[in-house]
């Protein structure tokens, strides 16, 4: 897996470091306006439908967030790690095939959410096929921002989302005017349609649909793994939040989800960061392998220490009427689980640090063993912390085994840097200083 990067490389100078920095930078910038987008999404259709409505379109902004994970995990995460930092012809051979997996999982997806619509009926439905007809649109588009960052383009996913947000504003409004989910659920997936319209043009790469099998079958050892550990990182918080709801009431969910949402700005401070890390990640892999540990080091610190600032910030500075303000009566319930939440979120943070590098070096036995030991202990601690204190027994449950998967991604890291090393070391001389034959 590690295969396509070089044995001896130069130190990284102060330019490449400073040209991190700029594609960090824009991975924060692109996230915001996504964050921005969803959000303003959220609270639009709240506001304009009510809270029946906004649970039906929940269900569909959840079930996406599942589809999500899935294209992800066979089409971009692959990219990701095996077609960054790699020759222009290369990586638009990836981007053709992946892109062209991302439509054809919509397309997949979308047949299910179809037939679900048709056989419920009524508003839920509706939004059902609604949502099946713009699967394909949202996750090309999303296909497409992953493409920009493993070529080290960071502006034009910036720019994309900007179109996609841009596009949005009118059709909320038209979509306003109809008064139903499935007018909303048709208007945010046609703004990412336009915006993935646009990322085609951007990029002058047309998606390879008829490829995709091609794809699964040449990226299987990676696709795999971290299809089942995307969809187990975001099943385990489902199922912990089912179990709550059902150990400990309803309330206690809108508890701890009250104290997640204060942490908020930070978390997509990570989902913003992750678009990035592991292209550069590769990138240090493939110019100085030595130092992808303290990448890694500094990178989960770094995203650590300031989810620990952050979190103290609300504790300690954030007035008791202004968060009132802000949550209302949610508040009283959310305040005395904002410590441990922080403490999950720093966890969270180290964390990441470690699946960049294990993905750098396209690791993905080792991850897929990290995840589902931190999602198993996740799932448990949260359940088991509700039997026992309701939703601060889950807000410390949770904390607890998110530290103790920390753990277990680290200890895989540094097992992932010494096989490589070792691959490296009795590779022959000759495939030392030059390119290795790729894996993929």
């Amino acid at each position: 897996m590690a295969g396509r990067h070089r044995g001896s490389r130069s130190p990284l100078s102060s330019g490449a470091v400073r040209a991190m920095a700029g594609r960090l930078s824009w991975g924060l910038g692109d996230q915001a306006v996504s964050s921005l987008t969803n959000f303003a999404v959220g609270l639009y259709v709240a506001r304009s439908l009510g809270t029946f409505a906004f649970g039906i379109f929940s269900l569909v902004w959840v079930t996406y967030g599942v589809v999500l994970n899935v294209s992800r995990g066979l089409a971009t995460d692959p990219l990701m790690v095996r077609f960054s930092a790699v020759p222009e012809d290369r990586w638009r051979t990836g981007v053709a095939s992946s892109s062209g997996t991302a439509i054809g999982v919509g397309c997949a997806t979308g047949l299910l959410s179809l037939v679900a619509g048709l056989v419920v009926g009524g508003p839920l439905g509706t939004a059902f096929v609604a949502l099946a007809v713009v699967l394909p649109g949202l996750l090309l588009q999303d296909a497409w921002r992953f493409a920009f960052f493993a070529k080290g383009e960071g502006k034009k996913s910036f720019i994309n989302d900007c179109v996609c947000g841009v596009v949005l504003v009118p059709a909320l409004f038209v979509a306003a005017h109809f008064h139903t989910v499935m007018a909303f659920v048709l208007a945010w997936g046609f703004s990412a349609t336009a915006a993935a319209g646009f990322g085609w043009f951007q990029c002058g790469i047309g998606p390879r649909v008829g490829e995709m099998l091609g794809w699964l079958r040449s990226q299987r050892d990676l696709s795999v793994r971290y299809l089942v550990e995307n969809v187990s990182n975001s099943g385990a918080s489902q199922l912990r939040a089912y179990g709550l709801g059902a150990i400990a009431g309803i309330a206690a969910v809108g508890a701890i989800r009250g104290a997640e949402q204060l942490l908020g700005p930070f978390l997509a401070l990570l989902m913003g960061l992750s678009l990035v890390t592991v292209a550069e990640g590769a990138r240090v892999l493939q110019r100085a392998p030595e130092r992808l540990k303290h990448f890694c080091v500094i990178l989960g610190g770094g995203q650590s220490a300031a989810a620990l600032c952050w979190g103290l910030g609300l504790l300690l500075v954030l007035p008791d009427s202004v968060g009132r303000w802000v949550m209302g009566e949610v508040w009283t319930a959310a305040q005395p689980l904002i410590l441990p939440v922080t403490l999950s979120v720093t966890g969270s943070g180290l964390v990441a640090g470690a699946a960049a590098g294990l993905r750098a070096l396209g690791a993905a036995r080792r991850s897929l063993r990290a995840q589902l030991f931190a999602s198993a202990g996740y799932l448990l601690g949260g359940l088991g912390g509700a039997i026992l204190g309701g939703a601060v027994g889950t807000a410390w449950g949770s904390a607890t085994a998110m530290w103790l998967g920390c753990a277990m991604w680290w200890y895989q890291l540094r097992a992932g840097i010494a096989d490589h090393q070792g691959s490296v070391d009795s590779a022959p001389e000759g495939l030392r200083d030059d390119e290795e034959p790729a894996s993929a």
